[in-house]
């Protein structure tokens, strides 16, 4: 027995490990937004492309896999998936060697790693629901803790080699990222993995989808991936050139510090999780987040909008995780696919969020009453653009209040029928 524990808890390392891994691929790109900008004249749109094309290629590996997994286990998929990203970063680091005009073989790139980064929120959540422990929530906020912790080291030590190496040697600093999933593939080839449910045990996909409450679960976790995301990839472009930080200051004291507490509330809840009404806080959390991207979209003082982007941070931290607590409670015997087309939805709100807001950014300004506004407020069109983007995002976070709030209502719809029950018998 002490023999079983130690093996589920090797695996539960390289499920942190894994979700670390998951935190490069999502995060990496967008901290290299202004030197792929500045070397190979790159537009927002173009920029925004590849964070749109990253995420369509997890919903996309989300729901393509999710049959098979639950038909051939999970580990062939879970190895897989480190092969992937390394190819997927190697190929990354090597496009400018490729190609004179290297933005094709960025985004097919991008498509390879991103189909491992997938694959692992596909498999992850999944393979720790199955060790065998009554902690399911709490092991399910950890996990996700890691993320966190994962996104503040590539922001910081990308930045910090940026700044050490300079901008024209980003191709080595991906190629040292390879490091993690190279090692974490050897470690997932040998820990023992659990079985995803049987088919006859399980609640069906098809009787989920017509399910009202999990219909808004998608929603909400759409909502909130956005939330999340937006603020994690455009806020480092937005302190340098609309703030005119220096790249350093405002990726060490801003998204990095976004990422730290949205690290700290996930695992204040992976502590505190039994004590707390999870709906309750994701319900407080999501319209928090609303004030953030306003106070990040309109103030014009750079320590407002850092104090505004750490803030945000704690305010989006259990949207994702908690709206997968929320589905596995109500659907205790749904099996990997429901926690695949859950990450999809979450994956479709990250990759339509950031997109949108690089939309924004380059068309709004060219508005022409737009752009005497700009010249009125004595802003440039890209600081024009970049706030209106942000502004524009606090959309998502508002969508998460209100599907929430109408998730709770239903929650307490069915404690009072319960109870009504319990007392008439």
């Amino acid at each position: 027995m002490p023999e079983k524990a130690i093996s589920y808890k090797s695996t539960t390392i390289a499920c942190y490990i894994g979700i670390v891994i998951q935190a490069i691929v999502v995060n990496l790109t967008p901290i290299l937004f202004i030197p792929l900008r500045e070397q190979f004249g790159l537009s927002f749109q173009q920029l925004g492309f590849l964070v749109f094309v990253n995420f369509a290629t997890q919903v996309s590996f989300d729901i393509l896999f999710s049959k098979l997994v639950e038909a051939y286990g999970f580990r062939r998929f879970v190895v897989g998936a480190h092969v992937l990203i390394v190819i997927g970063l190697l190929l990354f680091a090597l496009s400018p060697e490729l190609l004179a005009q290297p933005y094709p073989a960025f985004v097919v790139a991008t498509i390879i790693f991103a189909g491992g980064g997938g694959l692992l929120e596909l498999l992850l959540s999944p393979i720790i629901n199955a060790i065998p422990t009554d902690e399911k929530a709490t092991a399910m906020s950890m996990l996700h803790s890691f993320y966190a912790w994962g996104q503040v080291a590539v922001i910081l030590l990308t930045t910090l080699l940026l700044f050490v190496l300079g901008r024209s040697q980003f191709q080595w600093i991906v190629v040292l990222w390879v490091i993690i999933p190279a090692a974490n593939f050897f470690l997932f080839a040998r820990v023992p993995l659990g079985e995803p449910m049987v088919e006859g045990q399980r609640t069906g996909l098809r009787k989920l989808l017509r399910t009202p409450f999990y219909i808004v679960a998608l929603l909400a976790i759409a909502f909130g991936g956005a939330a999340e995301i937006c603020m994690a990839q455009w806020t480092s472009a937005f302190f340098e050139e609309a703030l005119h930080l220096p790249k350093i200051v405002g990726d060490t004291a801003g998204v990095s510090m976004f990422a730290l507490a949205l690290g700290l509330g996930r695992l204040m809840y992976g502590i505190l999780g039994k004590r707390m009404n999870v709906n309750q806080v994701m319900i407080l959390g999501s319209f928090l987040a609303v004030l953030c991207y306003l106070a990040v979209g309109l103030s014009s003082s750079p320590v407002l909008s850092l104090m505004a982007c750490m803030l945000c941070g704690l305010a989006v931290s259990l949207l994702w995780p908690g709206t997968l607590v929320l589905a596995s409670e109500h659907f205790p015997l749904a099996g990997a696919s429901m926690f695949a087309i859950l990450a999809a939805g979450g994956d479709i709100g990250a990759s339509v969020g950031p997109w949108l807001i690089s939309l924004v950014a380059d068309y709004a300004p060219r508005l022409p009453a737009l752009a005497s506004y700009s010249a009125a407020a004595g802003l440039s069109a890209e600081q024009l653009g970049l706030r209106l983007g942000l502004l524009t995002a606090a959309l998502f976070p508002l969508g998460s209040f209100l599907a929430l709030r109408w998730m709770k209502a239903q929650d307490s719809a069915v404690v009072a029928i319960e109870q009504e029950g319990l007392v008439s018998g």
